[in-house]
């Protein structure tokens, strides 16, 4: 108890002090940083707990125990039990944790560092849970009002520079593609899956293309996972309890083929355009496959939830009458729900983003991109 009290204490010291640090103090009494802000978008893997202040179901929220056990020794709204992968960017690039941009205290001193926009459940295309969470169009609405506040105490030539200077993070496409199997979509039905994967690839070209013309450079991407071998991904095929969900496995891997043409395009067309892609896919089926090879004992249970794999009910996200169980060490585990990584896992991951190889996290990394100075 005496230990955990100790890392929580120098966890809060480190974020106060790093805050301080990079701040100067402006003769109108404005805070402006000398340090990148980062600013996120995207869905669960990156949702700080803006969905605690938005009207949806238990099941896209987790603000309820054992979420948030390890570090924070409370919910807060972070689908983990503990730090998620902007958490640990944040620290490295000597920022104080980026909140949830709904988080009713959020103010210009608080812009400057960044915030997150990410919706647990969230998508590329609005058709994707309408209503219950926060699409990337609406994000980006979002990132525009920060915009107007930070211009009206700023001015117009700071915000341009805080812009110019932040680092951009994205993960985002994953819901589309599962909800298109479980929901009656459209957009999925009246095309083919080709064209499927180009509107959500284009929706999100849309609203990095935007993000350009309102001051942003430098822009960090993560790939998409292979969420088809997730815990609750094991259970879709009924006839084949245990195997990876093949379907999706198909929409994933056309995404992650497209989607660097893609970038490498942008950074032909726009000057001074900058990106890190980290191939997230790989990263994780290595954790999924060998999970002893990266310090943990279990790859396809996860920890919190029912039934063989513990399946959906962490923390009685699925209502109260659904019991579950939670593991004893969760740093024996990859996954902490049956979507959802746990703490030690974004740690790894956020590594190999911030500092890893160009064929691991390319062409540059996110230490590169908050070190890049744009003229």
């Amino acid at each position: 108890m005496k230990n955990s009290r100790l890392v929580s204490i120098i966890f809060f010291l480190y974020a106060t002090i790093s805050s301080i640090g990079s701040i100067n103090c402006r003769d109108n009494n404005n805070l402006v940083t000398n340090q990148a802000a980062l600013f996120v978008f995207g869905d669960s893997l990156f949702d700080a707990g803006n969905n605690n202040y938005i009207d949806t179901v238990s099941s896209f929220r987790s603000n309820i125990w054992p979420y948030g056990q390890t570090t924070f020794k409370h919910p807060t709204g972070r689908i983990s039990d503990g730090r998620l992968i902007p958490d640990f960017i944040a620290e490295k690039a000597w920022l104080p944790l980026i909140p949830p941009n709904l988080q009713p205290s959020n103010g210009n001193n608080q812009f400057i560092y960044g915030v997150t926009f990410a919706s647990a459940g969230a998508g590329a295309l609005v058709g994707t849970l309408p209503g219950m969470v926060i699409n990337l169009g609406t994000q980006l609405n979002s990132f525009k009002n920060v915009e107007k506040s930070l211009r009206s105490e700023l001015g117009d030539a700071v915000t341009k520079r805080v812009f110019s200077r932040a680092v951009y993070l994205f993960h985002i496409g994953g819901n589309n593609y599962f909800y298109s199997f479980s929901a009656n979509s459209s957009t999925f039905q009246s095309n083919s899956k080709e064209k499927f994967v180009d509107f959500i690839i284009g929706n999100t070209t849309s609203v990095i293309e935007e993000l350009y013309k309102m001051g942003g450079r430098k822009f960090g991407f993560l790939n998409m996972g292979p969420y088809d071998c997730a815990p609750n991904s094991l259970i879709r095929d009924r006839t084949k309890i245990g195997s990876c969900f093949k379907p999706a496995a198909e929409l994933i891997d056309m995404h992650n083929k497209k989607f660097p043409d893609v970038l490498r395009r942008l950074q032909s067309e726009l000057s001074g355009f900058r990106y890190a892609l980290h191939d997230y896919h790989t990263s994780l089926s290595e954790r999924i496959k060998n999970p002893s090879k990266y310090g943990f004992k279990e790859g396809k249970k996860a920890c919190c939830g029912s039934g063989p794999l513990r399946i959906n009910t962490c923390g009685n996200r699925m209502g109260p009458s659904q019991s579950y169980e939670l593991c004893e060490n969760v740093t024996d585990y990859l996954f902490f729900d049956s979507s959802h990584l746990t703490e030690k896992a974004h740690r790894q991951i956020a590594e190999l983003i911030w500092s890893g190889q160009p064929n691991v996290t390319g062409p540059y990394n996110l230490k590169a991109l908050f070190e890049l100075q744009l003229t």
